[in-house]
């Protein structure tokens, strides 16, 4: 594909400077951007970009000046450039229906417009809607439901009773529906308690890779509209996540936690369960939550703290060194003044 800067600008409603004829055939980071690249630059990056870019046009918010490419000046570079890439990648195509080599089981009910590749395995009763696509090697378990217009990668597994919303996006090897880790001891043995609840995914959901989101013990585990889920998370059984909430890699969260909506947690957080999460907070990465969190924070550290109060300590500790030998010093000194009484 190519298109002239002029008409990149007026596909994302930006402002030209320079020349607005210049051919463009692909997209490209700033770093690796040539002659024929368009690619992007947001603070803290804009001199870098001005010193060293080789891209044949930028991307750049209003008021940076000084280059000598063509720029299209756009108020939000980054969301400009992730509309750009829908339109010159090339879309994965499939042919659209169910596959002789797929397995189909009893009552399957399937929705127009269906894709479901060679060995995946629907199982009886499952519903699959309107637009969905269904790779090789996905199991789909008895009774579940797809949503219109989902798409589940190779080898992710959607269990028995599940139900997963529309526009979801479940990526390779993810579980979704494996039992809840629950179990009674007695006299040291641990006896399963039976995991009979389900999962609700609800719509505009993604489920990155080898993520796993068990099942609940009653009722059903829901992760919330809009919410995205990074590769190799785990949410125990149930848990409820909120809408349009981020969880980076690594991430556990234990079973029976509440989080509110908009609640970001970097990577590798962990959380005990049975707590309350409060909505439109942020934790960075490796905070450990032990217990009820009010909304609106920014916390770090384990356990978690205010994100500030975090800093100053870690400033603290990377002084403890010099302080402990001013310590000595000063108990030397002070045994030397006691000696001298």
């Amino acid at each position: 594909m190519e298109k002239t800067v002029n008409e990149i600008a007026d596909l994302i409603g930006g402002t030209v400077s320079g020349d607005g004829n210049r051919l463009i055939r692909s997209l490209a980071s700033l770093d690796e951007a040539g002659a024929d690249d368009l690619a992007f630059a947001v603070p803290p990056h804009i001199e870098a970009a001005r010193a060293g870019a080789k891209a044949g046009a930028l991307l750049l918010p209003p008021g940076t000046e000084g280059f000598s490419c063509p720029v299209i000046y756009v108020a939000e570079p980054k969301a400009a450039f992730a509309k750009l890439l829908t339109i010159f990648t090339p879309p994965i195509e499939h042919t659209v229906g169910v596959s002789d080599e797929a397995y189909i089981g009893a009552d399957v009910r399937t929705g127009a417009g269906v894709t479901v590749l060679p060995f995946a395995y629907i199982d009886d009763h499952a519903v699959l809607g309107a637009g969905v696509t269904i790779y090789p090697h996905v199991y789909v378990g008895q009774y579940s439901e797809i949503g219109d217009h989902t798409v589940i990668y190779p080898n992710a597994t959607v269990r028995e009773h599940c139900r997963i919303g529309a526009r979801c996006t479940i990526h390779s090897s993810a579980v979704i529906g494996a039992d809840g880790f629950g179990f009674t001891t007695e006299a040291g043995v641990h006896t399963k308690v039976p995991q009979v609840g389900g999962v609700v995914i609800e719509d505009d959901v993604e489920i990155g890779a080898h993520v796993g989101i068990d099942r609940a013990t009653l009722g059903a585990t829901v992760i919330g509209k809009g919410t995205k889920i990074d590769n190799l998370v785990h949410i125990g059984h149930n848990c409820s996540i909120g809408a349009n909430c981020l969880i980076v890699a690594q991430t556990g969260i234990s079973g029976s936690t509440k989080v509110g909506h908009n609640v970001t947690f970097g990577g590798q957080v962990g959380t005990v369960g049975h707590i309350n999460i409060g909505a439109n907070s942020v934790y960075a990465a490796r905070s450990g939550i032990i217990a009820d969190m009010p909304e609106g924070v920014f916390c770090a550290g384990f356990p978690v703290q205010p994100h500030a109060e975090w800093l100053r300590v870690q400033a603290a500790i990377r002084r403890l060194p010099e302080m402990v030998k001013k310590i000595k010093t000063l108990e030397k000194e002070i045994e030397g003044l006691q000696g001298k009484d």
